[in-house]
């Protein structure tokens, strides 16, 4: 990391240096082209005053070092040219540009490449009284040349710049991961240092209480499901044990039969809970919302418990009105099948259990209400835990695994349903399940 740093930093401080570099050179470049067309414009206006007054005697052992000098008549013709090529094979500079503008202004320049000289060139052209044009030219100074005239100077400063780039990218890069280095992951929100990382930690330290908290959840679900398990197996084991002993009338054979029925369905049940609710934990991805009505649901359960129902003398019944929405079917019958399978177990003969399905605008609203024993205030909030059965005393004379309700919160949450319990000590309970219409 600190090395990807490194060349990071090192990166953008040459990147930024050489940007700068161009910059500079070409706003020096610019200046310098400036002072030098100001130079040539001098000196244009002094030699056209020299040959204003001498003519051409005034080109007579003249010698203008840098500058190429030219004599133009009125027509374009080339009068005189310091250069080493004969006037009369000159091509004619009436349609120059600096010429032009000379003989229409007074004054003219102008920038070209030269085929003459094979260089670029600067021009600037002043009109005599006699209508002709004294023209003076000089070889505009390139960037590289400019270069060349700061010289060792300017090596110097790119050497300087270049070293301190390296010597700071390495410290500032050292001083940033040393902090991060020193992190104590294990006590995330203990840490000093940069502010930005701050959510980070905050994120690990949640991370690592929920890690926390799930080893603790598993190790008591574990030591639930052992205690849930142990008492049907040592059911089984027990009366197969007698019956294989041979110490069981043969007319009580088929009671203790049934009682290892029994005890097996109880194990197979809490398998099947708690696959169903390790299922729901892992958000039932392989599950597929589709569109269903949830009062068909409702009066299919209502059916199946029915025979249930009425062995326990309890009266099941169904209110509401067909609830088309989107939803999982098989999670929705499991909603509605453990609240309703609750609100029959824990009933009194001569009880009532009630479910109502009614669509609203825009959700739909179960509810399964009962009138049995209840549930006391500071246990309300325990009840949809896994295994959480009540009233010890109470609990026992019911079959089941205590994951029923578990499973209802769970298969709620996958709905993005809403929960609400009402219930209070010898009035009954009522659970109501608001889903939305659509996902």
């Amino acid at each position: 990391m600190t090395r990807k740093i490194f060349r990071s930093l090192c990166l953008v401080a040459f990147t930024v240096f050489f940007a700068s570099v161009t910059l500079i050179m070409g706003v020096l470049y610019g200046y310098f082209s400036r002072i030098q067309q100001t130079q040539l414009r001098m000196q244009t206006e002094l030699a056209a005053q020299g040959v204003e007054k001498s003519g051409m005697a005034y080109f007579d052992g003249l010698d203008i070092q840098d500058y190429r000098i030219t004599w133009i008549a009125a027509d374009g013709k080339v009068l005189y040219d310091d250069s080493d090529a004969p006037t009369a094979s000159m091509e004619n500079h009436l349609a120059r540009e600096e010429v032009q503008e000379a003989l229409s202004k007074g004054f003219g320049q102008s920038h070209r490449y030269s085929a003459t000289l094979t260089e670029r060139m600067l021009y600037a052209a002043q009109k005599l009284s006699d209508g002709t044009v004294l023209r003076l030219a000089i070889a505009q100074s390139s960037i590289l040349t400019m270069m060349l005239g700061v010289g060792q100077g300017f090596a110097a400063v790119i050497l300087i710049a270049l070293v301190l780039s390296v010597f700071l990218a390495k410290q500032l890069s050292r001083r940033i991961v040393e902090p991060l280095n020193a992190l104590d992951l294990d006590r995330p929100l203990e840490n000093e240092g940069y502010q930005e990382i701050r959510p980070l930690l905050r994120r690990l330290d949640s991370q690592q209480k929920l890690l926390r908290d799930q080893t603790e959840m598993r190790r008591e679900f574990t030591a639930n499901v052992s205690h849930e398990l142990k008492t049907p197996l040592h059911l089984i084991s027990g009366y197969a044990e007698l019956i294989q002993n041979g110490l069981v009338r043969d007319e009580d054979i088929r009671p203790f039969a049934g009682k290892i029925y029994d005890g097996a369905q109880q194990m197979v049940k809490l398998v099947e809970d708690i696959i169903s609710l390790s299922h729901l934990d892992e958000g039932a991805q392989d599950m597929q919302f589709e569109a269903t009505d949830l009062y068909e649901t409702a009066a299919a359960v209502v059916t199946a418990l029915e025979p249930e129902a009425e062995k326990a003398g309890v009266t099941l019944t169904l209110t509401g009105q067909p609830a088309p929405m989107e939803g999982i079917p098989a999670l929705l019958r499991s909603i509605v099948l453990n609240l309703s399978e609750n609100g029959v177990k824990y009933g009194h003969p001569g009880g009532k259990v009630e479910v109502d399905v009614s669509p609203e605008a825009d959700a739909v609203r179960l509810t399964v209400r009962d009138d049995g024993p209840g549930i006391p205030p500071e246990q309300q909030e325990q009840v949809f835990e896994r295994f959480y059965r009540g009233e010890k005393s109470h609990s026992k004379s019911v079959p089941g695994t205590g994951l029923g309700l578990s499973i209802v919160k769970h298969a709620a949450l996958v709905h993005r349903a809403a929960l609400d319990l009402k219930s209070a000590p010898g009035v009954g309970t009522a659970v109501t399940v608001t889903f939305p219409r659509e996902r």
